[in-house]
């Protein structure tokens, strides 16, 4: 695939993409590398909305204002997996359909709700957030020009918004 064909002309290398904020040079065009992130991704976004589920399971009794905010969280995961889902088939690739390792992660916040409750749970759903903010914003150079652009647009914002409500959850949470 050629870098025109990406719309990478040679008119646009070099410089910063002023939609994804990347450098343009380090832009991946292996539509397999791409696959390879994304799908990594998928996994994580199934993860979350597994987490998420279990975690709004345990507080439904207590709160269920915190829960209703925990089902926004779990449905922007929903969305974001499929929106994955749907570019890794855009560019050719086959989507993974389970969480892999990442499901051993939402196991691990299961244990924690059950032994320490809410505040601690909120606390490693948080951890869990930035985490992914972390690997949104590593992998923007390792993925396709379309792909980076959907991953500073879409996911980025949305890993922001949920530690920020989930730092409203703690808050309310320890006040309580």
């Amino acid at each position: 695939m050629s870098q025109s064909n990406l719309g990478m002309s040679s008119g646009m290398s070099g410089g910063t993409d002023p939609m994804t904020g990347a450098h343009r040079n380090n832009l991946n065009t292996d539509p397999d590398e791409s696959c390879r992130q994304l799908n990594s991704f998928l996994r994580g976004e199934i993860s979350a909305a597994e987490t998420y589920r279990m975690a709004i399971d345990k507080v439904a009794a207590d709160s269920t204002a915190n829960a209703g905010l925990l089902r926004e969280i779990q449905a922007e995961h929903g969305r974001a997996a499929q929106g994955i889902r749907n570019r890794i088939r855009e560019i050719g690739g086959e989507a993974s359909d389970s969480s892999g390792a990442w499901g051993a992660w939402a196991k691990t916040i299961q244990g924690t709700m059950n032994l320490f409750g809410d505040t601690s749970s909120l606390k490693a759903l948080k951890e869990g957030e930035e985490h992914g903010l972390k690997d949104y914003e590593a992998a923007i150079p390792t993925v396709d020009p379309s792909s980076a652009q959907l991953i500073s647009n879409q996911f980025i914002p949305a890993q922001r918004r949920h530690i920020d409500l989930l730092d409203q959850l703690i808050n309310s949470v320890g006040k309580a």
